[in-house]
This record gives C-alpha cells, structure tokens and sequence, in this order.
C-alpha cells in the first residue's frame, strides 16, 4: 500500500480526490457486483420452479400413469353404529350381508377393596408389604396367561409394588389404585387366547390372594375346599374373561381375538352385535369420487404450475432498473427497497428461452389426444378444456377446468361429463388419462435430464451452468477489486510525491531565504 499523505504542504484534501477519482473508476466493479445479484435471484427464481415442477411430476403425473391408481372402491355401510369399514385394493364390487354376534374382550380383573387377613380396611400404598396385612411366611400364586402356568412368589417382606411388578413381568397390565385400594390387571390384547387365571396354591397363598382382593368368587371357593381354609375377609374380585369377536358374512363364520377383520379387501371393524334378524348391508362399488378428485387434484397442480409459468414468462420489463447496493439502499426506505427489488425479482425469466421451452411441451402434451378402443380422444372428451380466450383472466388462458365442478364458478353450471364418464364407463377414462400422464411424465423427464456442465439430472434448468457464472462473478469481483485497490494507490503514491517534492522544495528556498536575509 502507497503512503497516504494528508495534502499538508500542497493544502490539497488529497483524500477526497482521490476518493472522487477511483469512484470514476469503480463502475465497472459495481456493474459486476449487481450482475452477481442478478444472477443469483434469477437462480432462485429457477430453484422455486424446479420444485413445483418436480412436485407435480413425482406426485400427480407418476400416480396417473398407473391403472392401478384407478382401482379405487369404496364400502356403505347400512348402519355405521355397528360396523365400520375400509375398502382395500383387492375389494370387488358386491352387496354382501353382515352378522355380528360376539365382540372381542379383553381379560380384565377388578380387584376387591385391600384388606388384611382379619378384615380390616387401611389406607395401604404400593409400598405395603405382606407383613402388614397379616400375612406371614411365604407362599406362591399360579397365574395361567395364554395357556402357559408361572409362579408368583412372595413373602413376609414383599410389597404391594413387588407384585405388581410380576404380573407385568408376565405380560400383564397392572396397576394399583389408592384412593379406591384396588388392583386393576388386564391382558395387553384381547380375544380368548389372551385370557388369563389367578390361584392359589395353598393355604397361606389363598389369605394373601384374599387379603389383595385379587380371588373372585369361583377361585374363592375351590381354595376353601381345596385347602380348607376359611376366607370371610375382604370383597372378592370381578373377572371379565378374554373372548372372540365372531362374526357371519353372507353366512360364512370368521372368528377373531379382535374386532377388526380382514376379508377379500374389505377391513370391517365390529363396533356392536346386531339383532338377529336384522344384519348389515355392506355394499362395496367403484369410487367415483376417489377417481374424480385424483383428476381434479393433477388439473389443479398443473394449473398454478402452468399460471406461473405464463406469470414470469409475460412479465412486465424492468429495463433500466438494476439491483441496489449497500450504499444506495440507505438513501431509501425500507418499503422504497422492497417494491424496487421485486419490480426486478418479477422479470427475472421475462421472455426466457429455457421456460418457453418448458412451457410449450406441456401444453403440447396436454393438448394431445389418444387411442381409446379405436378412438382418438382429448381432454375435451371428458368435458375438460381452458376457457376462451376473452374469457381467460391474464396469464390463466392455459388452465384446464372441469365441466360441473362445483368449486369452479366458471364451470359449475355445465353437465358434470367426466364424473359420469367415470361411473358409466371408467375403462375408457383410465386408458386416456393413463396415457396422457405417461407420455406427460416422459416428457418432462427428458426436459429435466442431465446435461454435463449445465444441469443435473432432475433439474428442468441450467442449474450447474448458473452456479459456475456465479463463481465467475466472484472473480471478476476480486479482481476488479485488486485492480481498483492497486489503483487508488497508485494515486496516493503521486500525491505522496508530490507533497515530499514541495517539501523538498520548501525546504530549500527557506535555506535560501536565510542566506539572503543574513547577508
């Protein structure tokens, strides 16, 4: 860096010179710099696309092209209070006939108020132990779940806590409830063969079990017998035991641990019995509607994808204006900012080539017509088309609207031929749109192949192409940067010349000023 001096010989305020002169020169740096600006909006612009358009080929072009997307049925239900059903892809369309005659269970046991040995209630927490309930030495409880026996050991010693612990350690839900000093057990799942037993296995065994009110009355009087002990304190349990849904389709018996059943596509969950002599109709028919909102659903996508397009494409101009500096953002507001940098961002792909391009194959695509049993079809076939051309709103004259849909003002009023096409006929509705979004898809997937240096595969622009000019800004920036700086010095430099010459100078004559004036 040149040596700055400050103008004290000269009396010049070389700083602002010099300031004056490398602005003259730093148009070139600022052009560049609102270039790299440009730039980098116009690729966010392409990136905000890329995602639409990407989105509306993987999510409603893709699902078209399938005929199996179309295999849509659904399943009324002759009274929803008592079954409920979901129709699968493997559903055929048939009337059928639904009895339901037993619902599943799952095993619960409500214990009975905690009491000890003698009858005496208390205010017991998880942390009793055997002991303080009047139960002495040692003993074991048979719990029998699914089939298979375990052993519940206890003593003097173990507490409330410990043996609920061991019923979940069975695989049992169990739990204590203090304030109502009962125990609450149940099977994780329901149906017979979950269901669960709780014995004793000997006298002391059977005062624990009474004292926890976990003996109901058939366990109760099978431990009397049995061991011959006498049992009058503490209420007895309550135990609902596991059962089977069952249930009769076109008189066919299916069974189930739950309620929900899988049969030929149809998932019918039982909700309650039904009267004998009065059983469910469950009527399974093509789902027009699911078809119908399938096609509605693309047309919509497609439509803001396509408006978009037309938006950006017919842009107004923003010739003269460029993006703004640091420096000359602060001479506006922050509103002035806003509304100068989108009048630019707005024009961005004025009159692109790349989204013209893009434009025209989808509306080529979407104006094709297809063999249908012979016959050459089109959208319009299906009551589909864009309104007229005065009748469009502005960069909306390449939306396609639905004949008699209802959310559509300009066509609700027409006869709904597309859903009635899809219920009288849905062969020929699927082999034309199936069609359409292959060939859709195609050719959107070679508008968006990868093309080496410029795009990535997936990319419907320029992508790599645009990062690599925006890396060249940033060079060009730098070195234009340098240029400037080696610029500016080299005019301190002279500056500093030429003020070491004037002192030089001054120097010298005031050398010869003293000789005169001695003389």
């Amino acid at each position: 860096m040149a040596i700055r001096m400050s103008g004290m010989m000269s009396g010049m305020d070389t700083e602002s010179l010099v300031s004056q002169l490398v602005e003259a020169k730093s148009s070139k740096l600022n052009k560049t710099k609102k270039a790299q600006i440009k730039a980098n909006w116009k690729q966010d612009a392409w990136k905000d696309l890329n995602t639409k358009l990407k989105n509306l080929q993987s999510k409603f072009v893709s699902n078209l092209r399938f005929a199996s997307s179309y295999a849509k049925k659904t399943t009324k239900v002759s009274d929803s209070s008592k079954a409920s059903v979901i129709t699968g892809d493997g559903a055929v369309n048939s009337v059928q006939e639904l009895e339901i005659e037993d619902l599943a269970k799952t095993a619960y046991l409500t214990g009975g108020e905690v009491t000890n040995t003698s009858g005496k209630t208390g205010n017991y927490t998880a942390l009793t132990k055997m002991s303080e309930l009047g139960v002495t030495g040692s003993g074991r409880f048979k719990l029998t779940t699914e089939g298979k026996e375990e052993y519940i050991d206890f003593d003097a010693d173990t507490s409330i806590s410990d043996v609920l612990n061991k019923f979940k350690d069975a695989g049992l839900n169990a739990s204590f409830d203090e304030k109502n000093q009962r125990f609450f057990i149940s099977a994780k799942e329901s149906g017979k063969a979950n269901d669960f037993t709780l014995e004793a296995t000997g006298g002391n065994s059977s005062r624990a079990l009474s004292a926890l009110g976990l003996m109901t009355d058939t366990v109760k009087k099978s431990a009397e017998e049995k061991f011959g002990v006498k049992l009058d304190n503490g209420k007895t349990a309550s135990k609902v035991p596991g059962s089977d849904a069952k249930i009769r389709l076109n008189g066919a018996e299916f069974t189930n641990s739950t309620n929900v059943f899988e049969i030929n596509g149809l998932t019918i969950t039982a909700l309650a019995k039904t009267d004998k002599d009065n059983p469910i109709t469950l009527t399974t028919e093509t789902d027009t509607d699911g078809i119908y909102d399938m096609v509605k659903n693309f047309l919509k996508e497609y439509n803001t994808v396509i408006n978009e397009m037309d938006k950006l494409y017919n842009a107004a101009s923003a010739s003269g204006y460029d993006p703004l500096l640091s420096e000359e953002k602060e001479a506006m507001s922050e509103t002035e900012v806003t509304e100068y940098e989108k009048k630019i961002k707005d024009s961005l792909l004025r009159n692109d080539s790349n989204l013209s391009d893009l434009s025209s194959m989808l509306k080529n695509a979407m104006s094709s017509g297809f063999d249908v049993n012979g016959k050459k079809m089109y959208l319009s076939d299906f009551g589909i088309a864009t309104l007229g051309y005065f009748t469009s709103a502005d960069n909306e004259k390449n939306a396609y609207h639905i004949d008699g849909d209802p959310d559509d003002a300009s066509t609700s009023g027409n006869a709904d031929k597309l859903k009635s096409m899809i219920a009288s006929n849905p062969d020929t509705v699927i082999s034309f749109f199936t069609q359409m979004a292959q060939n859709l898809y195609s050719k959107m997937s070679d508008q968006s192949k990868s093309v080496d240096g410029y795009r990535s595969f997936g990319s419907f622009y320029d992508d790599k192409k645009m990062t690599s000019d925006y890396k060249d800004y940033t060079s060009k920036i730098s070195d234009l940067e340098q240029k400037l700086n080696d610029y500016e010095d080299k005019w301190y430099s002279k500056f500093a010349k030429m003020e070491a010459a004037m002192a030089k100078m001054q120097s010298k004559t005031n050398a010869l000023s003293g000789l005169l004036g001695g003389s």
